[in-house]
């Protein structure tokens, strides 16, 4: 009988985590424990390795993802156990799970079979606490915002144009439009206000872009919260709450440090959203990895054309990361879907299909040449993949000129993904990379948006309504003009329309608002119907996770 994921992480016999330290150098001196499998490092020695030379990064990134699933977490983790056999010192740098798509559609997010992050129960629910801190850090603010007004408000601040909404790890779309301050004059000043969920926080998008606790504080302290009668931007340093907010996240910004099954070392840490934010894990936790170990694996959400998008053009921008290689996990699954079959009728063998979908294929790698990256295609492999659907995908990646690999990580760990890993790691010593942003930094907001859309989406072009336009105009005023641009796009289409599948062309994409993200460093740009509250579906996971007397978690994914 096949165990499921939980049944395989928890039969693991996991090493303490100061043996995993020690496989980086780490003395136990830097570990902050959390129990004995699960420590953060202090930042002590994150400081002390500054002039350290950088390891090699190499990035996971997807194919556009369907209702099938493409594997990304678990062929990143599977590819570093890869490299680990083949005797490289290697490290994984993962983001961390949110509860809300834990409990509702997704389950857990730690990898899958034998590729998997451990202990994975933890992981999932609560880990060290970083995005309740993340939370009590955004809601700090959300009651000194309604506090500040409700004191006399000397700032001025419009409640009607107060843009910090409230938050919570869970998706509850209940909370996604309510009323504050009811009760009479004791109890605030009645506003419309909303919850977001703690993921899609700019709190959460900031953690995760600092260098260090000094640059947490002050990207905090120049998060726009509102804009006063006369439309000028009300900041968090002017209710001088950076410092408290900083104070909430001084254990959080400490990267977490777990095992894989096979006892590679990774780091989970941080967790934005992929389209709202740029769905990377932590600049410092990458940044760590990278000084302790030889080669990094790590990984950005949903599919090439957002995270890994915004992991080239944002993250590393920021953080003066050069990759060196890239991963690009497709599926038969997947690219059948791509290809205009059903989700019900995936079983049924299709090349055919496979060839139309792979077009979705060919666009991504095309994407990701284009930041000057090699890149290496991993086929996921699933028991119900044909051999004619599997030499469908490895012929076009022969006509593409790209390396294609079959990996087997989910049921065969590292040893199904060495062929995958010795690839990746042809392309990661070699001298192909030459890492390039898609655009300069000055370049006007509009531009930059045309740009990623018609290079990276394939679209005509892009249109932007009126309250779009002024918001542009409004935020260049303020001299925002000059930051990165984060698209907020379904995950599920290289248009704005999730039904469009494959590779659409004669489409246009269209921006119907835009948010400065001050304190992380970028303008998003909003297209489509982007919930940053998700809902639980009709039948939640959350209904079949259970403990029983002794502890033991059922049911996670």
């Amino acid at each position: 009988m096949m165990l499921s994921d939980i049944e395989i992480a928890q039969a693991a016999k996991m090493e303490p985590v100061d043996k995993i330290a020690a496989k980086l150098g780490i003395d136990e001196h830097y570990l902050e424990h959390y129990g004995r499998y699960k420590a953060k490092i202090s930042l002590e020695l994150y400081n002390s390795l500054a002039d350290k030379p950088d390891g090699k990064l190499i990035l996971v990134t997807a194919i556009t993802p369907t209702p099938a699933g493409e594997g990304k977490s678990t062929t990143t983790v599977g590819i570093a156990q890869a490299i680990a056999k083949l005797g490289r010192k290697v490290a994984v740098a993962l983001r961390e799970p949110s509860l809300g798509p834990c409990m509702g559609v997704k389950g857990g997010a730690a990898g899958g079979g034998y590729s998997q992050v451990v202990p994975m129960e933890d992981i999932n629910l609560h880990f060290t606490g970083d995005i309740h801190a993340v939370g009590a850090a955004h809601n700090l603010l959300a009651a000194m915002i309604d506090n500040h007004i409700q004191q006399g408000n000397a700032l001025n601040l419009d409640p009607r144009r107060i843009v910090w909404r409230r938050v919570v790890d869970m998706n509850d779309r209940a909370l996604r439009n309510i009323i504050v301050g009811l009760g009479g004059k004791a109890h605030g000043v009645p506003r419309e206000d909303g919850f977001d969920i703690t993921v899609a926080s700019e709190v959460m998008a900031i953690l995760c872009l600092a260098s260090d606790l000094e640059d947490l504080k002050n990207r905090l302290a120049n998060i726009v919260v509102g804009y006063t009668y006369d439309n000028r931007p009300v900041t968090v340093s002017m209710l001088k709450a950076q410092g408290a907010m900083a104070a909430l996240l001084r254990e959080a910004i400490k990267p977490n440090l777990v095992q894989t099954l096979e006892h590679v070392p990774a780091f989970i840490h941080g967790g934005p959203f992929a389209n709202i934010a740029h769905g990377c894990n932590s600049v410092m936790a990458t940044k760590l990895a990278l000084k302790l170990a030889d080669y990094v694996v790590t990984e950005a959400g949903f599919g090439a054309d957002l995270g890994a998008e915004k992991f080239f053009n944002i993250k590393c921008r920021y953080a003066g990361l050069k990759p060196r290689a890239a991963v690009l996990v497709a599926t038969v699954r997947a690219l059948k879907m791509h290809g205009g079959i059903t989700k019900a009728a995936l079983a049924v063998p299709d090349a055919a299909a496979v060839k139309r979908g792979a077009a979705n294929l060919a666009k991504h790698i095309e994407n990701v040449r284009k930041f000057g990256v090699p890149v290496v295609v991993a086929v996921n492999a699933f028991p119900t993949d044909t051999a004619d659907e599997l030499d469908a995908v490895l012929e076009l990646c022969r006509e593409l000129k790209v390396p294609a690999a079959l990996s087997k990580v989910w049921a065969e760990g590292g040893t199904g993904g060495l062929d995958l890993a010795e690839k990746a790691l042809a392309l990661a010593d070699g001298n192909q990379a030459a890492y390039q942003p898609l655009y300069p930094i000055e370049m006007p907001l509009k531009e930059k948006a045309a740009l990623i859309a018609r290079e990276i989406y394939g679209a005509d072009g892009v249109t932007f309504t009126k309250e779009a336009e002024a918001g542009i105009a409004d935020l260049e005023k303020l001299g925002y003009g000059q930051l990165p641009v984060c698209m907020a796009k379904t995950q599920y289409s290289f248009s704005d329309d999730p039904a469009l599948l494959g590779r659409p062309q004669g489409f246009t994409i269209t921006v119907r608002q835009v948010r400065v993200s001050a304190g992380a460093g970028f303008v998003v740009m909003l297209t489509g119907d982007i919930m940053t509250m998700p809902g639980l579906p009709k039948i939640p996971a959350a209904e079949n996770i259970d403990v029983d007397k002794n502890g033991r978690i059922s049911g996670l994914f």
